[in-house]
């Protein structure tokens, strides 16, 4: 018989959504408009999973499921659609779905920038306007006003130098630029940011904690690659992991590992793949808490971790290595407080549009109607009993 895997006392487990990707029609935003562009996403976020109107359900899913908590985003572009201007029936809109999540007995875990921008600010300058930390400092402080009696976790901005990366290196998120300088500095505004949404948020009712959610990977250079590597992780993970030091938590996100050759991170591996590309490579999450942990020195969240899978005893397979490896973590006295799988529902994936099922729920796209797969029944079953 195998030993049984117990997590501790009040451990989070939960899934994650992000608004853009779930709630459909965020038409003001820079990523609505960014895909009504043709070649630049495989097809546009329309209507999504309709999670804007069917929060509800998604919610009974969760709760149905046994999980104890649940990560989602709130939409900066719907809140103040333009300068200075804060809608309060959205607001009051997110104060019902953390009325809802309280309902259930669930902890909300809120993410208040998840790769979106309002319109207005991506045309100031986005993260490269020298008022973009103002910009998110005052927005923190109005959500904080408005919901923060409401919280349980607070993100402030959900990978931040995925945001970099993607949309000032490799050019292919808004505002599609390839600039090296341009992405060091724009990861430099992030953390700015990030400090300005902390004090925000925390100005506000409610005592909760407050983080960041950081993507991270488990680097591996290939011969003659060892300073190539280094100097991608530095920007990537080092400097925000020094950044953090003092917050309440970090969110630890992963999906992979990141090979390292001399000219540049290797995309076709040898051997398993997911759908998305990657390495099959559960063992990225002990390696990334691990990492997190001693460097930043706080107390971790995994905030994301899944896999994009048509075959779901993949994902099974994934989520079960993954986790064995987490209360490895756990087990050696890191303090490791919840994990969240990536994601509840399949949904809308950025650039690749449909296409990618990360989601232990399918969804039907016509009648938005929701089916839970074996792996939301099997990762349920491990949540109510707080044990692998």
């Amino acid at each position: 018989m195998s030993e049984r895997l117990t997590f501790p006392d009040n451990f989070l487990w939960g899934t994650a959504t992000a608004a853009h990707q779930i709630e459909g029609n965020n038409t003001n935003s820079d990523w609505w408009r960014h895909e009504q562009t043709s070649g630049r996403v495989a097809e546009p976020s329309g209507d999504a999973t309709d999670s804007w109107h069917l929060y509800e359900v998604d919610l009974d899913i969760v709760q149905q499921l046994g999980l104890n908590s649940y990560r989602f985003s709130i939409e900066w572009a719907r809140i103040e659609p333009a300068e200075g201007q804060f809608s309060t029936a959205t607001l009051m809109h997110y104060r019902r779905v953390l009325t809802a999540c309280h309902a259930r007995g669930l902890v909300p875990v809120v993410t208040l920038h998840h790769f979106t921008l309002p319109q207005w600010v991506a045309d100031a300058g986005g993260f490269e306007s020298p008022q973009i930390a103002y910009w998110l400092g005052r927005y923190a402080t109005t959500v904080g006003a408005a919901l923060g009696d409401l919280i349980g976790v607070g993100c402030t901005i959900n990978e931040p130098n995925i945001v970099s990366v993607m949309g000032y290196r490799h050019g292919i998120f808004p505002p599609m630029v390839s600039d090296s300088a341009r992405y060091v500095a724009v990861h430099e505004a992030m953390r700015e940011s990030h400090r300005a949404m902390v004090e925000g948020l925390k100005s506000g009712p409610g005592e909760y904690p407050v983080g960041l959610t950081l993507s991270m990977s488990e680097y591996v250079a290939l011969d003659g690659a060892e300073e190539k590597m280094r100097k991608i992780r530095l920007e990537m993970e080092d400097k925000y992991l020094d950044a953090v030091r003092g917050d309440d938590f970090l969110g630890v996100q992963c999906y992979s590992k990141s090979v390292i050759a001399p000219k540049g991170e290797v995309f076709h591996h040898d051997g398993d793949v997911t759908d998305m590309g990657y390495p099959f490579w559960p063992q990225c999450v002990e390696h990334t808490v691990r990492r997190a942990a001693a460097t930043a020195q706080v107390p971790i969240i995994v905030t994301e971790n899944g896999i994009a899978a048509t075959d779901d005893t993949r994902r099974i397979a994934y989520l079960d290595e993954a986790l064995r490896g987490l209360h490895r973590c756990v087990r050696d006295g890191i303090d490791v407080r919840g994990y969240y799988q990536w994601s509840l529902l399949d949904n809308f994936e950025w650039s690749l549009g449909y296409a990618m099922q990360f989601g232990i729920v399918e969804v039907d796209r016509s009648t938005f109607v929701r089916t839970p797969k074996p792996s939301a029944l099997w990762y349920g079953e491990i949540a109510k009993n707080n044990a692998l």
